[in-house]
């Protein structure tokens, strides 16, 4: 049943991301508050390096052979029993889309390791 369910909301997902990454990129004043978000808030639980924690490390390597569209809909919807929440209700899509990219393209971790 979950199967079902995560399926048909990745299979709408889809779509989000799609417009997502076709909606305008964050400007330079909300790309450094996502940028703090993804290292302070997603830091206490995936670790302030990205390298885990409570959460898997976020690291493009571990990262790789993942669907950007499955890392997409678990920073929106989060992952039920878990302690991962589902960061939809305050960020954009276009905002979610941008923070995939920073983190499978490693550009998020350059910036833990300043």
């Amino acid at each position: 049943m979950w199967r079902r369910t995560f399926l048909l909301a990745a299979s709408l997902a889809l779509a989000g991301l799609a417009l997502a990454r076709d909606a305008e990129v964050p400007d330079s004043a909300r790309q450094v508050e996502l940028r703090n978000m993804l290292l302070q808030d997603c830091g206490s639980c995936h670790g302030l390096t990205l390298k885990g924690g409570l959460g898997p490390a976020l690291r493009p390597e571990n990262l790789a052979g993942k669907p950007r569209e499955f890392l997409f809909e678990t920073i929106r919807l989060g992952r039920p029993g878990t302690a991962m929440p589902p960061w939809g209700p305050i960020l954009k899509d276009a905002e979610i889309a941008w923070l995939v990219d920073q983190l499978v393209s490693g550009k998020a971790l350059q910036e833990a390791q300043r």
